[in-house]
């Protein structure tokens, strides 16, 4: 029987290398790579994988907008996404969730933890993810409008 497809999407053919050779270690996932957005989803539609590991910070379609195309399709609703990356301000984390990662991973990161957040991405529903986006949705609408509304206080001029 073959085994489920995790795709990693990463830039640096190192980290790829370094991640593809933890999943055979661990046996219970087949990895398929791709070195940007663009080659992640011809990947996508040729080996449909059960998760993405993806980098932020790429070429072509960084992450964020690999991972907004992937949750924009509703044939996507069950595939898990984790975000593996470097940056690790608490913004950009943000944008990774509201972009529709399930997971928000930083690198150095240590493969029993990337492991975990495959298995938990794989355990959301789609209902699950729905309801975040929804969630994350309306918290961006009131945040907007608490920008709108003005400040509290006056601005030298």
């Amino acid at each position: 029987m073959a085994k489920p497809v995790v795709l990693v999407v990463d830039d640096n053919p190192t980290v790829v290398d370094l991640i593809c050779r933890m999943l055979k270690l661990d046996g219970t996932y087949q990895p398929v790579t791709a070195l940007n957005g663009i080659e992640a989803l011809e990947a996508f539609e040729e080996h449909q994988p059960i998760c993405l590991i993806v980098d932020a910070k790429m070429p072509n379609l960084d992450g964020f907008q690999l991972l907004r195309a992937l949750r924009g399709d509703s044939q996507t609703d069950n595939v898990g996404l984790v975000m593996l990356t470097a940056m690790t301000q608490p913004q950009y984390e943000r944008i990774g969730l509201f972009s529709g990662a399930d997971l928000y991973l930083t690198k150095p990161f240590k493969f029993d933890d990337l492991l975990n957040a495959i298995r938990s991405a794989l355990k959301i529903t789609p209902q699950q993810r729905a309801l975040r986006m929804q969630m994350y949705e309306k918290q961006i609408a009131l945040e907007d409008q608490s920008v709108t509304s003005g400040s509290s206080f006056d601005l030298p001029e």
